[in-house]
């Protein structure tokens, strides 16, 4: 198999991950996972680890919760299937180091950096690519700035990213629905 840059968008709960996982057990030998959030409270925390326990133990875990492209780059194992989950939650790190007078192109262009080493990293790399991020702009207009700022600027690393996909995915209530 030609190794693939598949995204898998979707809403809250909407089976992004399970899919996700489910596809790099089914295709891939040598699996990373790349985890990008960041366990700062006990409900996190948790969740981290119930994530952690589900996985199969021969895949390896990789935490890099910013300058992931970097991360990646770094790691020294070879990989056939990398998947990482999540682009929302990259996005989000990268919006909370924005200083508080950051505007939104200053916010797009912060994220869009990031991306774009990811999809270098990508094309360099022989690994079947999955990632995993939220679709949120089919919902309710953020009433504050931040939510603005972190809506807007998560649009458009997933317009990036779909564009520069193989293959993109549409997840609602478990069911894929291919766009691309």
């Amino acid at each position: 198999m030609a190794k693939r840059l598949i995204f898998l968008l979707g809403g809250a709960r909407s089976g992004k991950s399970h899919y996700a996982e489910t596809w790099a057990r089914q295709h891939g030998e040598r699996v990373l996972f790349v985890a990008t959030a960041e366990p700062k409270d006990a409900d996190m925390r948790q969740r981290v680890a119930d994530h952690r326990d589900s996985r199969p133990a021969d895949w390896h875990t990789l935490e890099a919760p910013r300058d992931t492209a970097r991360s990646i780059a770094a790691c020294p194992y070879v990989y056939d299937t990398l998947l990482l989950d999540c682009l929302t939650l990259l996005t989000s790190n990268v919006l909370l180091q924005l200083p508080e007078s950051a505007t939104q192109n200053d916010a797009n262009a912060a994220v869009l950096v990031e991306v774009e080493r990811l999809l270098e990293v990508c094309a360099a790399s022989e690994a079947n690519w999955l990632v995993v991020s939220n679709e949120v702009g089919m919902g309710v207009v953020p009433p504050t700035r931040l939510g603005l700022l972190y809506r807007d600027m998560l649009g458009r690393a997933n317009q990036r990213v779909a564009g520069a996909a193989d293959e993109v995915l549409l997840l609602v209530a478990g069911i894929a629905w291919r766009l691309k």
